[in-house]
C-alpha cells in the first residue's frame, strides 16, 4: 500500500522549549489522549523531546502506540566525539525516528549537506528512520530558486543511500521562512514542492520503493486550523509540528482533526 494511503505521520518536534518535567508531563497527557480518542486508528505519532528527556519520555511511552524520536544524531556509532550522541545509543533508548538537517541546525550550527548525508546513512545503518528536513530561505524563494534548492538538498543528503526492505525514510518539506511565523504556505504550493521531492527521490530509488518506504510530509506553522490542508493531499502523507505540539489540549485538537 502506498504510504500516502496509510495512516498519516505526525512528528512533534519540541525543540528546546520544555523542561524535563514539562516534557514528561506532556508525554503523559498525550499518551492518555492517544488511547482515549483511539488516535492510533487514524495516525502515527512520534514525539521528539530533547536528549536529556529521552529516557523518561521513553518510559512514559513504553507499551504505548506512540513512537519516540530524537532531534539530532551524530554519524558515528561510538568514539571520541565530545558532547555527541550516536544512533546506536538512541536505538537502545527506544528511538525510532531521528530529525536530521533541520533548518535551525543548518543555520545556527552550520550543518552542511555533507554532514547531513552522513547522519542519514548512520541512522539507516541502525535501522532507524531519518526525518530529513529540506526547505528554502526567503531569499532563495524570491530569487526563484526554491525547486533547485530543494532538489539539491535531497540529492546531497541521499547520496549513497539505499533503502533495504523494512527501512523507511521521511522527507519533511519545511520552508525556512515560515517556521515560527504563524503563516503556512499555500497547500497547492506545498504539494507542488512534494512533487519536486518525489522526482528527486526517483533518481535514487525505484518507484516501488518510493511508494512503499518513503513518506513526504509538510512542516511550518502547522496548527489545528490548517492541518487538513496538508495531510492526505496529493503526495503529502503527514506533518512535522513545532509550536502547536507544545500544549496538550491544542495538539490533541490538531490530531483530532485528522
Amino acid at each position: 500500500m502506498p504510504l500516502t494511503q496509510q495512516k498519516p505521520l505526525v512528528v512533534a518536534n519540541w525543540k528546546m522549549n520544555l523542561s524535563l518535567a514539562e516534557s514528561v508531563a506532556l508525554a503523559k497527557n498525550l499518551s492518555s489522549a492517544f488511547t482515549k480518542f483511539k488516535l492510533k486508528e487514524h495516525l502515527e505519532l512520534a514525539l521528539c523531546p530533547t536528549y536529556p528527556a529521552l529516557p523518561q519520555v521513553a518510559e512514559v511511552l513504553k507499551k504505548k502506540d506512540i513512537s519516540l524520536g530524537a532531534q539530532d544524531v551524530f554519524w558515528k556509532p561510538l568514539g571520541p566525539y565530545t558532547g555527541e550522541v550516536s544512533p546506536r545509543v538512541l536505538a537502545e533508548l527506544g528511538v525510532s525516528y531521528i530529525v536530521i538537517g533541520h533548518s535551525e541546525r543548518r543555520q545556527f550550527l552550520k550543518e552542511t549537506d555533507a554532514i547531513i548525508q552522513q547522519k542519514v546513512l548512520a541512522t539507516l545503518a541502525e535501522g532507524l528512520t531519518p526525518v530529513l528536513c529540506v526547505g528554502e530561505t526567503f531569499a532563495e524563494r524570491q530569487a526563484g530558486q526554491k525547486d533547485l534548492v530543494i532538489a539539491r538538498q535531497v540529492t546531497a543528503a541521499l547520496n549513497g543511500v539505499t533503502l533495504a526492505p523494512g527501512l523507511k525514510l521521511v522527507i519533511a518539506y519545511e520552508p525556512v521562512w515560515v517556521i515560527g511565523s504563524g503563516q503556512a504556505v499555500e497547500p497547492k504550493e506545498a504539494n507542488e514542492t512534494a512533487l519536486v521531492i518525489h522526482q528527486a527521490l526517483l533518481d535514487f530509488f525505484s518507484p516501488s520503493v518510493v511508494d512503499k518506504q518513503v513518506k513526504i510530509i509538510y512542516g511550518g506553522s502547522v496548527d489545528p486550523t490548517n492541518i487538513n490542508n496538508f495531510v492526505g493531499q496529493g503526495l503529502l502523507a503527514g506533518v512535522l509540528v513545532g509550536g502547536a505540539s507544545l500544549e496538550a489540549k491544542r495538539f490533541i485538537n490538531l490530531m483530532n482533526k485528522l
